[in-house]
């Protein structure tokens, strides 16, 4: 097949995916069972031996056009004391250095601009507004890559986030909707808050005058423009952001040799890009999910059934995932999971104790400060490290920065203090002190 033929196809497969999910609820729900149809015909193609080389990028990086260029080609660097105390070579991706947000989601928030501007659902600077229902990260990138393209933003997440998160939103100029935890099946969950928002906008605009205006208290509706909900849970652009970029980039810098490949899923974006991309080029590798407690995707890897016994009736302490951590772990299949849910050979369950340590342990070791769902990407990676033995190489992705859960889970964390000495089997050991 030549190169132009495959460009075409993988153009014609994102534009053709992204419109039914982006704008089936608005304009075309009859096209639900074709959508299926085409997911079940049409899934990324191998390698092949005519595929052009990958290289990291060599040299200083190039001059780019405006912020959106400085996503994406992150540094992977070897954890020190990881990879000492296991004997393998654990990497971590650094996604936090992506340049417009400062993580992981800035690949998916420009991804699903740019395709919604392919397909003419998003025109610069004419009004329109970017909704989404987030945990605080994709919406900082798309509030960030709104206003560097011309859009406003309107954000939605649960109201036990980290303060820190929506402080920045506003900072950004977004509108900022901290609404109660809530199950996905309720309708003032934050993802359909948000959804329900973006189509009052449209119904408003009169740019689809057939629809009518949704029951959406306490907002105004705005009456230009029109309302695009971004969708990261469903919109497949997610994970074709990773399977376009981060997954190349691991190839690349690891020259096609490694073992493993660990990370979490809130939306499933990561993991399923990445092994989508990885899994046909290297099927000897394992793809391990990273699980906080609460979230029923471990069970779901490890034996079929979404469930946590945290959840079950009577012990949950709140309407979500019961944890700490933030951005991962969650009690459905989205979209995006179900893309790669069947190149997931296992996954590593994380308690919130053992990723206060592992993130405690990181700063003492290698000054390395990172977010909740780092901290547990990391100590799933040492569990896999220890089951493969000395001497393999394993990636996990470091999604961002410590600053932004300052005040829940590094609060939880505490201060790291001076001369401590943290062995691992306290870290591996660590249990809750409540």
């Amino acid at each position: 097949m030549s190169d132009h033929s495959r460009l075409y196809m993988g153009t014609a497969f994102v534009a053709g995916v992204c419109l039914t999910v982006l704008c089936k609820d608005l304009f075309y729900p009859e096209l639900e069972d074709r959508l299926r149809e085409y997911r079940a015909r049409h899934r990324p193609a191998p390698s092949s031996d005519d595929e052009p080389p990958l290289s990291a990028r060599p040299g200083p990086p190039a001059i780019v056009d405006g912020v959106e260029g400085c996503i994406g080609n992150t540094p992977l660097f070897r954890i020190k004391s990881l990879s000492d105390v296991t004997g393998c070579e654990i990497l971590g991706k650094a996604e936090f250095l992506n340049g417009a947000g400062q993580s992981s989601k800035d690949r998916v928030a420009l991804s699903m601009i740019e395709i919604a501007e392919e397909l003419g659902i998003l025109t610069p600077h004419s009004g329109d507004t970017i909704y989404e229902g987030t945990s605080g990260s994709t919406g900082i990138s798309l509030a960030t890559l709104a206003r560097a393209k011309g859009y406003l933003a309107h954000i939605c997440m649960p109201s036990d986030q980290a303060i820190e998160k929506s402080d920045l939103l506003l900072k950004l100029g977004a509108i900022v909707d901290r609404v109660p935890p809530a199950p996905i099946v309720e309708k003032d969950n934050f993802v359909n808050r948000a959804r329900s928002l973006a189509r009052a906008h449209t119904a408003s605009s009169g740019t689809n005058s057939g629809t009518s205006t949704p029951d959406v208290p306490d907002l105004p509706t705005p009456s230009d423009g029109r309302g695009f909900f971004a969708d990261q849970f469903e919109n497949e652009a997610n994970w074709q952001a990773h399977f376009n970029g981060t997954g190349p980039e691991i190839y690349a810098q690891c020259d096609g040799k490694l073992d493993a490949f660990v990370a979490g899923a809130g939306t499933g974006g990561t993991i399923s890009g990445v092994a989508l991309f990885l899994k046909p080029r290297i099927p000897k590798l394992s793809v391990v999910l990273a699980d906080p407690q609460g979230s029923g995707l471990y069970n779901r890897v490890r034996y079929g059934v979404m469930f946590d016994r945290k959840e079950k009736e009577g012990t949950r302490r709140r309407r979500q995932v019961d944890t700490i951590v933030e951005g991962i772990g969650i009690n459905r299949v989205t979209a995006n999971f179900e893309a790669g849910k069947e190149l997931v050979d296992d996954a590593v369950r994380v308690t919130d104790a053992q990723a206060l340590a592992m993130a405690r342990w990181l700063v003492e070791k290698d000054g390395l400060f990172i977010g909740s769902s780092s901290a547990v990407n990391c100590f799933a990676a040492v569990k896999t490290a220890m089951k493969l033995g000395p001497g393999h190489r394993i990636v996990t992705v470091l999604s961002d920065s410590g600053s932004r859960h300052l005040s829940r889970f590094w609060a939880k964390a505490g201060n790291v203090g001076g001369a401590v000495d943290t062995k691992l089997e306290d870290v591996l050991n660590a249990v809750d002190s409540s």
